[in-house]
């Protein structure tokens, strides 16, 4: 796609240029950024956003305001790298820390951490783009709703009359979220003005009730980017789980206070219901694509087969050579095969074994994850439902070939690690190619940034997540695992592995009544399609809302209700509304989330944080707390309405 050069009147020039200097620092910047925000948000809530939208907004705002120019390839190649870190995050952060939650590791390994991000990220990056006609060219049924609309952002921004204006207001959101989401955090968690969650239990004979929330203003704006549908299902576990559940079963008064008796309920017994949903929910996953894997399988073989002709910038069908992506295949694998036999005390047997089984698992949830992120996005990707298959068809391997022990639960996480970060990255490649096959971006570039992108934030994830563990842990709140980091996914992987091979014991009976519950939702769902419902059950978010806790929950319900509210009067209203409040929801996760890391280095360093609230006298007031929250979402919701 060609534009062409406005009159003179015009102030700001546009360009073509795409793969440049400024977009590379740029995209590694935020790539960077983005990254380590996303560690802490994925660690607090057990998810991420996509950071695609956000940097685009950025990235235009910066050439036109410092560089006075548009730049569509330019910002596109941008939120191309600036995506690779926040999926890179995903991948590492579901998976990394269960090796010390599994008493494995007693701190990340440096170098054993940033191979395995690096490795299993730039293998997304290789084994998609073989896929890539197949999913992004020739498969119509696949909406791309997240491409699209990073495409549609990055469109107005060049195309339209006050594109400046836009672009400018854009990017001025995002950086007021940020402010915000920023001060929010320095106020509750370092200088103690008021609580960072909100609680009340009590006993009725011998039964548990539970309500509570976190003050959160990035968890609300998970709430807004996703949308009530999803908000509503993780609300929807998590009443399942604390509001119905946890009273039915027997408490025992004399154990304790009712708040401390409800979480030992919760964290020993009903999270594990959400276990067995999320298994059902990873094997409906691979089963809806079944269909596109077989295609899959097939593109790849005749890709490597073709003959590539010469680079033209201008073709949109060039990628980069099938030489050049073996190349980087065996360098990978090389890598993660040297990583395994380290890690598994130099044996030549369970290395060869898992290098194996990781790379036939890496292709598989290659086609999974980019043809789930083509159907419900980036954001939506039931990663975790991937990563809990790695789990138990890698841990049966294993022991069918007579390994056990501490190694077994290396292999197992070690494997688990790789394929989640391709999952992760391949599904985050398809997405952004999908944007630049709309804008008429270069597949090429658009794959050699996505590999800067990964590089750059695989040397970052281990210092970022050392940091945020031993802060929390000087702090008081307990580490990866405990009450600001709760870490579901590593926390439940971490118990899967001690249970097949180690000395933990996992609740089977309740893994079996969420495997049931499963069941029944993907039966209750089926019923809403026929009956050609908007609203669905789908099982992955009511499983994490049941393994969450519920203070998770509700603040992005609240969100979610938010979103909703954001629609505006008229249908014209509703997408400039709602897309000001994503820009400043993204704003409030990535304020909040960097100031998290920024404080999680303070106690890593052994600087403690103030107590003002207690010496104001207010820091126990549950209103004030609440207040405060009620205060930001007012703040958002006109802030977003407001005609720009």
């Amino acid at each position: 796609m060609d534009y062409k050069k406005p009159g003179k009147e015009t102030p700001i020039h546009r360009t073509n240029r795409e793969f440049t200097v400024s977009a590379i620092l740029l995209g590694i910047i935020l790539a960077v950024v983005m990254g380590a925000a996303n560690v802490y948000l994925g660690l607090r809530a057990g998810m991420t956003v996509s950071a695609s939208i956000p940097a685009a907004v950025i990235a235009m705002g910066i050439y036109r305001i410092l560089l006075g120019r548009h730049s569509l390839l330019e910002s596109n190649m941008v939120q191309t790298g600036a995506s690779a870190g926040e999926s890179l995050a995903a991948g590492i952060i579901f998976t990394m820390p269960a090796m010390i939650l599994a008493g494995l590791w007693e701190h990340f390994d440096f170098w054993t951490t940033t191979i395995i991000a690096f490795a299993g990220g730039l293998l997304g990056v290789l084994f998609m783009i073989p896929m890539r006609r197949v999913f992004v060219i020739d498969s119509p049924e696949l909406k791309y709703p997240e491409g699209v609309a990073c495409a549609e952002v990055l469109r107005v921004g060049e195309i339209s009359t006050n594109a400046g204006a836009e672009t400018s207001s854009g990017a001025t959101l995002v950086f007021q979220g940020l402010s915000v989401g920023a001060l929010f955090k320095v106020c509750s968690s370092y200088l103690g003005l008021w609580k960072d969650a909100v609680e009340w239990s009590f006993y009725k004979a011998t039964h548990v009730f539970y309500f509570g929330s976190d003050i959160s203003p990035v968890l609300v704006a998970v709430g807004v980017v996703v949308g009530l549908p999803v908000s509503v299902q993780i609300f929807l576990g998590g009443a399942i789980a604390w509001l119905l559940i946890i009273p039915f079963m027997a408490a025992d008064p004399q154990a304790g206070p009712a708040l401390d008796e409800a979480w030992r309920l919760w964290s020993t017994q009903v999270r594990y219901i959400g276990v067995g949903a999320m298994i059902v929910g990873g094997v409906a996953s691979i089963w809806k694509v079944r269909n596109g894997l077989i295609t899959a399988v097939a593109e790849m073989s005749t890709q490597f087969r073709l003959k590539r002709e010469d680079d033209n910038r201008n073709d949109r069908s060039i990628d980069i050579s099938g030489a050049s992506i073996l190349s980087l295949m065996l360098l990978c694998i090389i890598l993660i095969f040297g990583v395994y036999f380290i890690l598994l005390h130099k044996e030549v047997g369970i290395t060869a074994l898992i290098t194996v089984i990781m790379f036939v698992m890496a292709f598989f949830f290659t086609a999974v994850a980019s043809y789930i992120v083509g159907l419900v996005g980036n954001s939506n990707s039931p990663v975790s439902g991937m990563t809990i298959s790695t789990i138990l068809l890698t841990a049966a391997m294993i022991y069918i070939f007579g390994y056990g022990g501490t190694d077994g639960m290396i292999a197992t996480l070690g494997v688990a690690g790789v394929v989640c970060c391709v999952a992760c990255t391949s599904g985050d490649v398809c997405n952004d190619l999908k944007t630049g096959y709309i804008v008429g971006a270069s597949p090429r570039n658009q794959q050699r940034m996505q590999i800067l992108g990964v590089l750059a934030a695989a040397f970052v994830m281990a210092p970022v997540m050392t940091v945020l563990h031993e802060g929390s842990i000087n702090n008081g709140t307990g580490g990866i695992g405990g009450r600001e980091l709760a870490a579901p996914q590593a926390v439940l992987f971490s118990s899967l592995v001690k249970g097949f091979f180690g000395d933990g014991h996992l609740p089977w009976d309740m893994v079996m009544w969420g495997v049931y519950i499963g069941v029944l939702l993907l039966l209750l769902d089926g019923i809403l399609r026929m009956m050609g419902s908007q609203f669905r059950l789908y099982v992955m978010p009511v499983a994490i809302g049941i393994y969450l806790p519920l203070g998770l929950a509700v603040p992005i319900f609240a969100g979610g209700i938010l979103h909703t509210f954001l629609k505006g009067k008229t249908e014209s209203e509703t997408p400039k509304a709602q897309k000001r409040g994503i820009l400043i929801a993204s704003g409030l996760i990535a304020g909040e989330s960097l100031v998290g890391v920024m404080l999680g280095f303070l106690a890593y360093m052994n600087y403690t944080s103030q107590s003002w609230g207690e010496h104001l006298g207010v820091i126990d007031y549950d209103s004030v707390a609440v207040t405060a929250l009620l205060l930001v979402m007012i703040w958002l919701y006109r802030k977003s309405v407001k005609t720009a």
